[in-house]
């Protein structure tokens, strides 16, 4: 017998381009990006969104695993089926970052930054991760931390993450935060399936903040420390000691950090 899937307590319809027009929601799935994998198989499910109040198995990057608790952030997940320009790891993990700063700005009035692939930053803190996932078709997940407090961060030795709350000092609605990411992902969605690749590139660079500087460059088996000439959709530049130009392509690069370390490179 299979096993019965989870009924959501509430479905909204925005009045959104496509993303959004249909958001289930839920009190608790295992992962919001499970449930958004399951509807693949019907191309008209395309701009779904599964929001979750808590996850018991959300997933982020290297297969790490972590329990996203109620009312504390929010958890979800977006089906999408795009055109094969856009279906590239790095234009669509750069969609979902620079949306989640976007957010952030309309919500809190507060610049956040991007963490190469796919981590948003408030004052240095993480406080959204993504998981970009492709199959049957393409799943974006988020996770954005809304109201932890620094105790619960402390407990789970996570002096890194931070949350909208420990930034401004209240607590947040999550439904309404909810409501806004939903709507800038899909402003920025419509915008890329309209042809407009050039803006993401330029918002993404600036979210980075990262270009002229000298930064380390890991990949899968190597790593680099140079100064970082640019980056685009096209690739990554580093400078050579030599006057030349070491270039890189963006998917094969697992993260990108500000780097006082003297100019070499490692690994094998």
């Amino acid at each position: 017998m299979s096993e019965e899937l989870p009924v959501p307590r509430d479905e909204w319809q925005l009045s959104t381009h496509l993303l959004g027009r249909r958001v289930l929601v839920y009190e608790r799935l295992d992962s919001t990006n499970n449930r958004a994998a399951l509807l693949a198989a019907d191309p008209a499910n395309e701009g779904i969104v599964i929001l979750a109040d808590e996850q018991t198995a959300g997933r982020g990057q290297h297969g790490r695993s972590w329990v996203s608790h109620p009312g504390l952030g929010v958890w979800l997940s977006v089906l999408l089926f795009p055109p094969l320009e856009l279906r590239r790891p790095v234009i669509l993990a750069a969609w979902a970052a620079y949306s989640v700063c976007e957010a952030i700005r309309h919500i809190t009035n507060l610049q956040a930054t991007i963490k190469w692939p796919n981590d948003v930053l408030i004052r240095g803190r993480k406080v959204c991760g993504i998981l970009v996932e492709q199959g049957r078709g393409t799943v974006v997940g988020i996770g954005l931390n809304v109201n932890q407090k620094e105790s619960a961060f402390a407990d789970s030795g996570l002096t890194q993450a931070g949350s909208l709350a420990i930034m401004i000092g209240q607590n947040f609605q999550c439904a309404a935060v909810a409501r806004t990411l939903i709507h800038t992902l899909d402003e920025e969605y419509h915008r890329l399936c309209q042809g407009d690749l050039a803006t993401l590139e330029s918002c993404w660079k600036r979210q980075m903040g990262l270009l002229g500087k000298q930064v380390t460059v890991e990949c899968h088996r190597t790593s680099h420390h140079r100064r970082l000439r640019g980056f685009g959709w096209d690739g990554i530049q580093l400078d050579l000691e030599n006057g030349g130009t070491l270039r890189l392509v963006p998917e094969t690069v697992t993260h990108i950090t500000e780097s006082r370390t003297s100019l070499k490179d490692s690994g094998g």
